[in-house]
């Protein structure tokens, strides 16, 4: 089966599989020199990132929408020998950012260590099969080699989500990786040296601070990108209908998204809310628990969509975002109750041309 064959079939292809025209055209007009192991140079990397016309008349699309130096300098860091710590809140893109960077860079970007509180140290290193273990003892047989790992033996990049959610002496096992380049196989008195372009990609929510922060030793390995929230509201409406297009046509949801009213208001409704004024500057309002980012605005868009096409007439109105909302807005079922009503109110109700959405609000809480 072909990479475009493949990325029809499943439920979501893997970056370098949805994107591979684009990358193979890509390649294809790439004179530019190129680190040790990369597929592109960091010019055509950031073009495959923020979009763009090739000379050979190719249209690439954006993958993130946003600050264009933010990602050069993340692409200049993963040039050097440093690694890339990709900060921000939920919700700012920070996963599918260093998902396209690995794709682009290395081909592939499969190799990832999902960062939970329960992440073992084996994760980052190596674990065995207890079966050839017991049977032949300690060998390059029975070694079972991670992510971080076998990144190192190919030369790739290796992402880490969610670094802050592993415990702290687990991820300080990254240190001597990310200073010397090398894994120590203290059973078999070995060590895995990492090819030319190795490198780590990682992700943090800034949210979780104090959960298990990474050590001064740590966070030196790392350069540093923070990665805002959308400047502008017409930033985030635009990132929300691209992405929700996207996973429309993914999920075959033959539903309209022509009419780009609803989004702009499920997007105006979660920057008032997370900012605490209303977008006029006139009202302020409290902030809920809820994180309120693009993703959830994302969230909200794609069930609506849902809605619309297996329950509705296909045209997404506010009775169709409206359930995914109040749930996006309500983590806390007393405090942020309390708040939702109250932005209900004072806001929603006093705009004419929400009442739909007002009543549509309105009709969920009497009916809970």
């Amino acid at each position: 089966m072909t990479d475009a064959q493949n990325a029809t079939e499943v439920l979501r292809a893997h970056a370098e599989n949805a994107y591979a025209d684009e990358l193979s055209a890509l390649a294809a007009v790439d004179d530019r020199p190129r680190p040790p192991s990369w597929r592109l140079s960091p010019w055509a990397v950031t073009t495959y990132i923020l979009g763009g016309t090739l000379a050979n008349g190719a249209r690439i699309t954006p993958k993130y929408l946003g600050s264009e130096r933010l990602v050069e300098i993340a692409v200049a860091s993963l040039a050097t020998d440093r690694a890339l710590l990709l900060l921000g809140v939920p919700g700012t893109a920070k996963t599918w950012l260093g998902e396209h960077l690995a794709a682009a860079i290395s081909g592939s970007s499969t190799l990832v260590v999902q960062g939970t509180a329960g992440t073992p140290e084996e994760a980052l290193r190596y674990g065995w099969n207890y079966a050839r273990l017991l049977a032949d003892g300690p060998s390059r047989a029975a070694m079972v080699p991670g992510p971080v790992m076998r990144a190192m033996e190919t030369g790739s990049l290796v992402r880490v989500e969610e670094l802050t959610r592993i415990p702290s002496d687990v991820q300080d096992s990254l240190i001597t990786i990310l200073s010397e380049k090398t894994l120590p196989i203290p059973e078999l008195n070995e060590e895995v040296q990492a090819r030319k372009g190795f490198n780590v990609i990682a992700t943090a929510n800034n949210r979780d601070k104090g959960v298990n922060d990474l050590s001064s030793a740590l966070r030196r390995r790392f350069n540093t990108v923070v990665l805002p929230l959308p400047d502008s509201i017409d930033q985030e409406v635009e990132i929300v209908t691209t992405r929700v297009r996207s996973l429309g046509e993914s999920l075959e949801l033959p539903a309209d998204l022509a009419a780009l009213s609803e989004i702009r208001r499920v997007v105006t409704v979660m920057r008032e809310l997370r900012s605490g004024v209303t977008q006029d500057q006139r009202t302020t309002i409290k902030s809920p628990s809820a994180t309120l980012s693009t993703a959830e605005a994302i969230s909200v868009m794609t069930n609506g969509l849902s809605l619309a096409a297996h329950f509705g007439d296909g045209t997404v109105r506010a009775e169709d975002v409206a359930a995914s909302l109040v749930g996006a807005v309500i983590k806390d079922p007393v405090q942020d109750r309390v708040i939702w009503q109250e932005y209900l109110e004072t806001v929603v109700r006093n705009r004419p041309e929400w009442k739909d959405l007002y009543r549509a609000c309105r009709d969920l809480e009497s009916s809970n």
